[in-house]
């Protein structure tokens, strides 16, 4: 989720996801299984495989479950078969949310985002309502303090496609979606370690919510995220 302060709200996102680390542990297990499927067992000639390996590395998985995962993806294990679906919609004041889900029963998912989103004041929208808001991007942010000159010129050499600074000094990487993986390893090479490295739907523009709009986009977003079916949720409200 966007935020006033980027930095503050990328240090409340990693301790949400340390809060939730049973259900990262889920969620990553779902994308390494899926992109194996996909993409076959080598994260060499895979691309969404290596992602899914950074992911699992980030979040300290044991590489045992990461391995019996792609064994699921590949047929060597016997595992459940997920869709991959995603469903896009409206927040409180217009704000625009994307809800990129793995499942086993569309029904049961649709029904259960359709309530998140009516029970807390939002509704789900048509496919294409708000996708063209944002790029489907990788993206690398870096801790204010870290050199900008640094991060501009590993990054670009390894094949960035922009390096943008905000007001407080965080630093944010765009790269195509397939090319993370090569960017991120080029930039820790120079000893630059992202604090967050991900593929992501970036918002174009945001819509700024405050006091109780922005309370009651936060328990949707919550509400959203707390479901197991769903992977990411993705929105261009900036909450103060």
């Amino acid at each position: 989720m966007a935020g006033h302060s980027k930095w503050a709200n990328i240090q409340h996102r990693k301790g949400r996801q340390d809060e939730k680390r049973g259900k990262v542990f889920t969620r990553v297990i779902k994308e390494v299984t899926v992109a194996a499927k996909l993409g076959g067992s080598d994260p060499a000639t895979n691309p969404r495989l290596r992602m899914a390996m950074d992911k699992a590395s980030d979040v300290n998985m044991p590489k045992d479950k990461v391995l019996d995962a792609i064994k699921r993806g590949t047929g060597q294990l016997e595992g459940v078969d997920y869709e991959e679906i995603r469903y896009e919609g409206y927040g409180i004041g217009g704000a625009a949310v994307i809800v990129d889900c793995l499942t086993d029963n569309r029904t049961r998912t649709v029904a259960e985002v359709r309530h998140a989103f009516s029970k807390h004041g939002g509704n789900l929208g048509t496919d294409g309502s708000v996708a063209f808001m944002f790029k489907h991007c990788g993206q690398l942010l870096f801790a204010p303090g870290t050199s900008e000159d640094a991060v501009m010129e590993a990054a670009l050499d390894a094949g960035a496609e922009d390096v943008i600074t905000d007001e407080e000094g965080t630093i944010e990487v765009l790269t195509g979606p397939a090319d993370l993986s090569t960017v991120r390893a080029a930039l820790e090479a120079k000893g630059l370690k992202p604090e967050l490295a991900e593929v992501t739907m970036r918002a174009d523009t945001n819509t700024e919510l405050a006091g109780d709009d922005g309370a009651k986009m936060q328990k949707l977003l919550d509400a959203l995220e707390g479901l197991d079916d769903v992977q990411e949720v993705y929105t261009n409200a900036v909450i103060a």
